[in-house]
């Protein structure tokens, strides 16, 4: 119905052009996204290998520490031989040595730690979260592209192009649902890893600044 009306043919072709030139670009996107999803996968690996686990009772157990300090001195010597991940006694250190600072600068400071702590979580999280959305779509469009040419071609009697198109539509959607699932549960994962991470490091800057107010 489309090419008996004014213009229609030039549309449908214009829209088959763009539709076709995009084949080569999906295919490279979807290449790159199944080396990104790889090299995730190994950095959660090297991660979970590597990461220290910080349990409950060593959280409130250096609560209790960090109240019952005599000084800031004692206080520091308190957070620096705590076994608790590096960052966050580098965050801890960062306001115990802001005894100069004014309440409010003070929790100000705290404050913009965090968020710096939890923004670093983030972009860990951005590139698995951004497969996870594209990757399906991709592979969707990497599944109807080539079957524009396979249907022509099926048409037209020609087996082989039908084929081919099919391996291409198959393959793509394999790749692109294949690499959201990987990177959905890497982002779960880690997701987990994180909000534990920031929950502990929230519970002792308030311990800490409570100590000093």
């Amino acid at each position: 119905m489309a090419l008996n009306i004014p213009g229609g043919e030039f549309l449908t072709g214009s829209l088959d052009v763009i539709s076709q030139s995009l084949t080569i670009p999906v295919l490279v996107i979807l290449l790159i996204i199944v080396i990104i999803s790889i090299i995730a996968l190994g950095g959660l690996i090297a991660e979970y290998t590597s990461r220290r686990k910080v349990p409950v009772g060593t959280i409130r157990d250096l609560i209790y520490e960090i109240n019952a300090a005599g000084s800031v001195e004692e206080l520091k010597d308190i957070i620096s031989n705590a076994k608790i991940p590096k960052s966050q006694r580098k965050v801890l250190m960062e306001i115990a040595s802001s005894q100069d600072l004014g309440k409010t600068s003070r929790e100000a400071l705290a404050r913009k730690l965090f968020e710096f702590e939890e923004e670093k979580t983030m972009d860990k999280l951005q590139k698995t979260d951004i497969i996870t959305r594209i990757g399906p779509t991709l592979g969707l469009m990497g599944t109807l592209i080539p079957m524009g040419p396979g249907l022509a071609a099926l048409g037209a009697g020609d087996i082989n192009t039908l084929a081919s198109s099919l391996t291409v539509a198959f393959n793509t959607t394999i790749v692109g649902i294949g690499s959201g699932a990987l990177c959905y549960v890497i982002g779960k994962i880690r997701s987990g890893w994180y909000d534990r991470y920031l929950s502990d490091l929230d519970a002792l800057i308030d311990s800490v600044l409570d100590y000093m107010a």
